[in-house]
């Protein structure tokens, strides 16, 4: 019971962007064709690609924090309530090398993702 309250959390945060974003790639082809009538056939998919790259990006991050509340319910109950406390005592040096990291880490287990899909 507790696995479906920590999914219901993390979709009510991405959910509403995941489903803009879905029903925008669905519309987007014949929007498209119908703003510009001289659009080639691949425009609509050229284009698709960016809202695919978006898609993609919310459902990992929802996916992951999904993943956190689930095996790691302290990291996710410090991560909300004392990190923002914590971090702001930092200096700014380290500040910067944790925005870094976080960054890095996160482009990286993207881009990993997506190689294995693909």
């Amino acid at each position: 019971m507790k696995m479906f309250s920590v999914l219901r959390r993390s979709l009510h945060h991405e959910g509403f962007l995941i489903f803009l974003s879905i029903c925008s790639f669905l519309l987007f082809p014949w929007l498209s064709r119908h703003v510009d009538v001289t659009a080639a056939p691949v425009d609509p998919g050229i284009f698709s690609l960016v809202l695919t790259a978006l898609l993609a990006f919310l459902v990992f991050k929802s996916v992951t924090w999904w993943a956190i509340r689930i095996i790691w319910p302290v990291f996710a109950e410090y991560s909300e309530l004392h990190f923002e406390r914590n971090f702001k005592s930092l200096l700014p040096l380290q500040k910067v090398v944790i925005y870094l990291g976080f960054y890095m880490l996160l482009l990286l287990g993207f881009v990993w993702t997506l190689g294995a899909l693909m």
